[in-house]
């Protein structure tokens, strides 16, 4: 029996700028999010929309969820096959289109991790590895769009 997990965040809009949404133009696509506990995230919208481009967008949060999901649980299974990972950095992009009107969606993404081993390792067992963890990742078995690996193994 699967079991449930809840989990919170608290998004506080702070971009009123005195006029609240009277006009278009009257208020920032700003936000904070504020999980009790833990550091506070400074939000915007997409640079394309607006958004302050110094700042962390929705798009920005979701594809970097997907590849923080993948990389711990990458990390727990090539430890249990017992292949070591010395460093491991990623560098996702997710593939999107946007329509005349302004509605936009995910196409696909592509995670491109860069994993350092040690000389020796089983190249093909690690690299299997990304593909056992789709069945794991919350973020990955959530999403609607199809999600790729390209890894690149550094031996050290």
């Amino acid at each position: 029996m699967a079991k449930p997990h809840d989990f919170t965040a608290r998004i506080r809009w702070t971009g009123n700028t005195g006029e609240g949404t009277s006009t278009y133009r009257s208020y920032d696509r700003t936000w904070n999010i504020e999980t009790e506990g833990k550091e506070i995230v400074a939000c915007s919208n997409d640079p394309m929309l607006g958004g302050d481009p110094s700042k962390h967008n929705p798009e920005d949060l979701l594809i970097a969820s997907l590849a923080s999901c993948h990389m711990l649980w990458y990390l727990h299974l090539a430890s249990v096959a017992k292949i070591v990972v010395r460093n491991y950095v990623d560098d996702p992009v997710g593939h999107g289109e946007s329509e005349p009107d302004g509605t936009g969606r995910f196409l696909s993404a592509t995670l491109r991790p860069r994993i350092e081993v040690p000389k020796g390792t089983d190249l093909e067992k690690a690299e299997a590895l990304h593909h056992e963890v789709h069945k794991y990742c919350f973020i990955a078995r959530s999403v609607n769009f199809p999600v790729t690996y390209e890894p690149a193994f550094i031996e050290v």
